[in-house]
C-alpha cells in the first residue's frame, strides 16, 4: 500500500535521510524503531507531506505523492497522529474530532461509532475543551481525529510518549483491533520496545538516518538489533 523508496532529504546543508525504504502493507503493523534523532519523525513528516524529499519516492495505492500536498495526501487516505499530540486547545473535544471532516465529502462527514467505542472517554467529555483533558486522553483524542478521515494508512509518532500504562494498553488494543477488524495498514514510530515487540508484524531499524534492520518483531530480542536501540 505504502512505498517509500530511496528517501532522501535535507534541512539546509543537514542530512536527515539518506537513501531509507520501507513498506507498509493493508491489515500490517509496521514499526520504525531508533535513538532520538536518527530521522524517524522526518522520514513520517516526509510520507505525510509536511516536508518534501529532496530525492527518492513516496507512493501510496501504486500512485506517487512527490508532488502532493499535505492535504491531498489526507484526501487520498492517510491520516497522521504527530508526535506531542497538537490537539485544538480551546476547541472542544466534538469540535477537535469535527476538524478531521476536512479531506471528506459532506456526505462522510460524521464521527465513526468505534472511535467512542475504542475510546469511550471521549464521548463523555464531548463538551470539555482539548487543552483541559490529560496527556493520556489527548493522544486518544488525536488517534481519534485521524480516524474520522476514514483512514487506509495510519501514521502514528511515537503515541506512547509520556502515556501512562492503563491508557498504553488503551492505544495497543485500538491499534490490534484496527489492524485486525478494518484492515488499516499502519505504520508506527515508537521508542517503546515490549509496545512494538507486542503489536508489530515487520520493524524497520533507523539510525543516523538510515534503514540498518528489517525483519519481524522477534528480531528485537537479537544483540545485533538492540545495539542500534541502546543509548
Amino acid at each position: 500500500m505504502l512505498e517509500v523508496s530511496n528517501a532522501t532529504l535535507h534541512y539546509g546543508a543537514a542530512q536527515a535521510l539518506r537513501g531509507v525504504t520501507l513498506n507498509a502493507d493493508a491489515g500490517k503493523i509496521t514499526c520504525v524503531l531508533g535513538r532520538n534523532g536518527v530521522g524517524k519523525t522526518s522520514l513520517m513528516r516526509s510520507i505525510v507531506g509536511h516536508h518534501r524529499l529532496t530525492s527518492g519516492t513516496v507512493a501510496f495505492e501504486g500512485k506517487a505523492l512527490d508532488r502532493s500536498a499535505a492535504y491531498d495526501r489526507a484526501r487520498s487516505g492517510i491520516s497522521f497522529v504527530p508526535q506531542g499530540r497538537e490537539v485544538f486547545p480551546l476547541l472542544s473535544v466534538k469540535e477537535n474530532l469535527e476538524t478531521g471532516f476536512a479531506p471528506l465529502k459532506r456526505a462522510d462527514r460524521n464521527i465513526p461509532e468505534h472511535v467512542f467505542e475504542l475510546f469511550p472517554v471521549l464521548k463523555q467529555m464531548l463538551g470539555r475543551r482539548g487543552g483541559d483533558l490529560s496527556g493520556g486522553q489527548q493522544q486518544q483524542l488525536a488517534i481519534g481525529r485521524a480516524l474520522v478521515m476514514r483512514p487506509k494508512l495510519l501514521v502514528l509518532d511515537e503515541p506512547t510518549e509520556g502515556i501512562q500504562p492503563s491508557i498504553i494498553k488503551d492505544i495497543g488494543r485500538a491499534i490490534r483491533y484496527l489492524r485486525d477488524s478494518a484492515g488499516i495498514a499502519i505504520l508506527l514510530v515508537e521508542q517503546y520496545l515490549d509496545f512494538c515487540r507486542e503489536l508489530a508484524d515487520e520493524v524497520n531499524i533507523m539510525d543516523r538516518g538510515m534503514i540498518v534492520h528489517t525483519g519481524p518483531a522477534e528480531d528485537l530480542d537479537k544483540p545485533e538489533v538492540r545495539r542500534f536501540l541502546t543509548v
